[in-house]
């Protein structure tokens, strides 16, 4: 059984992971510590554009900031990546079972009458006592 997750922090990350900018910062990250100036080295943006980028990403886990020097450089969390990537996974998981079982489902009534096609109707899910157009 997994671990539950706290939809709160997936949302914050999936909503960051949203942004290509922000996949690039990560992207970036995942090579090792860097400072807000040298992120936002490749991006036609201002500082500010980017340190929102930034807080973004920061608060929803993905990064953290620390102290060095004079300097707060950034450094990826992957945990919270693994976490999000778990629940693809899992997701995924879920999904191909549930395909697996209507394809078992749908050779069974092939078995059963194997000159007929499916009603359309009952393949859209909409058999007996299903929605009518």
């Amino acid at each position: 059984m997994s671990t539950p997750v706290d939809e709160r922090r997936l949302d914050a990350v999936f909503m960051s992971l949203a942004d290509p900018t922000r996949r690039g910062i990560l992207a970036r990250l995942a090579e090792g510590e860097a400072t807000v100036k040298e992120l936002a080295e490749p991006y036609a943006m201002s500082m500010q554009a980017v340190s929102q980028h930034i807080r973004v990403l920061e608060q929803s886990g993905l990064i953290s900031r620390g102290r060095y020097r004079q300097t707060r450089p950034c450094r990826l969390e992957p945990a919270v990546l693994e976490a999000a990537v778990s629940w693809i996974e899992e997701s995924r998981r879920v999904w191909a079972e549930r395909m697996d079982r209507l394809e078992a489902h749908l050779a069974r009534l092939q078995e059963q009458d194997p000159g007929q096609e499916p009603d359309p109707a009952q393949r859209a899910g909409r058999g007996r006592g299903g929605a009518e157009r």
